[in-house]
């Protein structure tokens, strides 16, 4: 026979006192005499009673939980960065709440409505949309505690952990540039988002810089999964004067383009020279390997999850703003073309 858990009217009972003494005494509210609290805590570890201790957090808005939005964690850059958080949210007594807003800006808003029921202390978020931000700025009206990551949102003022995304691509393109190409392929997110925008300047800035004029040609926009851009490599490369070089802005989208190139028979660097944005493990396992622009992302989650705990633990200074800077990783997907 199954015994039922011990109530708050057990406890009560044991200990010869009422039910609303027990309950003072048991959830430290109210005032409840030494002796007759002991008598309360005596009875309960007797009794084995537990209560409902997530009910009482919930209603003291003390439970030890914290939020964080990312885009899609099937990324490896979201993935590596959820688990960061999740890390030093544990050193700190904390569990982590980890949801995906898959790049949909009316998901990034449901799952804040429903963390933000949950009375979760404070968020980490990667905002889907540069400018559409009212429910994160409701967040900071209400005093609680924000750090954007890997993008920031317009009108937003909190704190935020970013890569220098602009400098990053800048460097990939003016390397391909200086390595005599001139029809320079770029494989781009939805310009909603924030690092899509950034790392398009820096690929606008080095051919404006080098003379170069855009081409919309050059361009093809791709969803941030490796079967999308798989097709979007295709449309690029099925022109009649293709790009003898390719940026991708990402480590899935660097990973399609390898695979539509091998589908259509182009070898790397012999007929097209490929740069990715954000390193990746398969990256190196290549033949050859693959020149990406390295961002620190094992600094980045951390780092953001040290300013969110700052915040929670009472610190009160204007917002910081971290940028990280990337390296140009140099290996063997870019040969020197002679004829542009």
């Amino acid at each position: 026979m199954v015994r039922k858990p011990a109530t708050l009217k057990d406890v009560a009972a044991l200990a010869n006192v009422s039910r609303a003494t027990a309950a003072r005494a048991l959830n430290s509210y109210g005032y409840v005499g030494g002796e007759t609290a002991q008598k309360v805590q005596a009875a309960a570890e007797q009794l084995g009673y537990r209560g409902n201790r997530l009910a009482q957090a919930l209603r003291n808005g003390q439970l030890p939980i914290v939020g964080c939005i990312l885009g899609d964690i099937q990324n490896p850059f979201f993935a590596r960065i959820a688990h960061d958080i999740e890390v030093l949210a544990r050193e700190r007594g904390h569990n982590l709440v980890i949801g995906s807003s898959e790049e949909e800006l009316a998901q990034e808003i449901s799952l804040l409505a429903s963390l933000q029921s949950l009375s979760i202390r404070g968020f980490i978020v990667a905002p889907t949309s540069a400018d559409n931000n009212a429910h994160l700025q409701g967040l900071i009206a209400e005093n609680v505690p924000l750090v954007l990551i890997d993008r920031v949102a317009e009108g937003v003022d909190c704190d935020s952990v970013l890569v220098d995304n602009e400098g990053g691509a800048r460097k990939a393109v003016e390397y391909l540039i200086a390595m005599g190409h001139r029809r320079i392929g770029l494989l781009q997110d939805d310009m909603r988002i924030f690092t899509s925008r950034e790392r398009m300047s820096g690929y606008q800035a080095a051919l404006a810089a080098a003379g170069i004029a855009p081409d919309d040609r050059m361009v093809s926009v791709s969803q941030s999964t490796v079967e999308h851009a798989v097709d979007a490599t295709i449309r690029l490369f099925s022109q009649k004067s293709p790009p003898t070089a390719l940026f991708t802005v990402d480590s899935l989208m660097t990973q399609g383009a390898l695979l539509a190139f091998r589908s259509m028979g182009i070898s790397i660097p012999h007929d097209v020279s490929l740069i990715g944005f954000d390193d990746f493990n398969l990256a190196t396992f290549t033949d050859p390997q693959i020149t990406v622009v390295s961002q620190p992302v094992s600094e980045i989650g951390r780092a953001a999850a040290r300013l969110l705990f700052d915040r929670l633990y009472g610190k009160n200074e204007p917002p910081q703003k971290i940028r990280f800077g990337t390296k140009l990783i140099v290996r063997g997907s870019v040969s020197r073309r002679s004829d542009g």
